[in-house]
């Protein structure tokens, strides 16, 4: 068994914000090997609590302002050292903490020199068409979807 010295972790936040009509707030990855639709949010930086840090990446994900509500669930799991993104010998173990969300400002608007490029709403219908990675998935097991 590996103890903690042995591999990285990195934290994460992530929000479910829903508009008036049932659509959800996405943003699109472009930091993996091809662009996907994801949850907005991302690592939280060392200082932040985990909703300072959701509000600051949704901020620059998707240009609003959010007021981070309760906590959904946390999702953890692993990636081996050869599938890291970045080169690596160590694995890397990922704890997603995702909460709800509320938009109290702001106007759309899409991030530039991040790892997001576009934001936008979502019909849960229109997601399954999208490419997106697995946190959208958990996201909408977590919204009985």
């Amino acid at each position: 068994m590996l103890d903690y010295t042995d591999y990285d972790t990195r934290l994460a936040g992530y929000a479910l914000v829903r508009d008036a009509q049932g659509r959800v707030l996405l943003s699109r990855w472009v930091g993996g090997h091809t662009p996907a639709w994801t949850c907005p949010g991302g690592g939280i930086e060392f200082g932040e609590t985990i909703p300072q840090g959701i509000a600051r990446e949704l901020q620059e994900e998707t240009g609003y302002q959010v007021e981070v509500g309760r906590l959904l669930g946390v999702r953890t799991f692993e990636v081996s050292a050869a599938d890291r993104l970045h080169p690596s010998h160590r694995p890397l173990r990922v704890v997603q903490v995702f909460h709800a969300g509320t938009v109290t400002g702001g106007e759309l608007a899409f991030e530039t020199d991040g790892s997001s490029d576009m934001a936008g709403w979502f019909s849960v219908a229109e997601i399954a068409d999208l490419p997106h990675v697995g946190s959208v998935d958990h996201l909408l097991t977590l919204m009985g979807q």
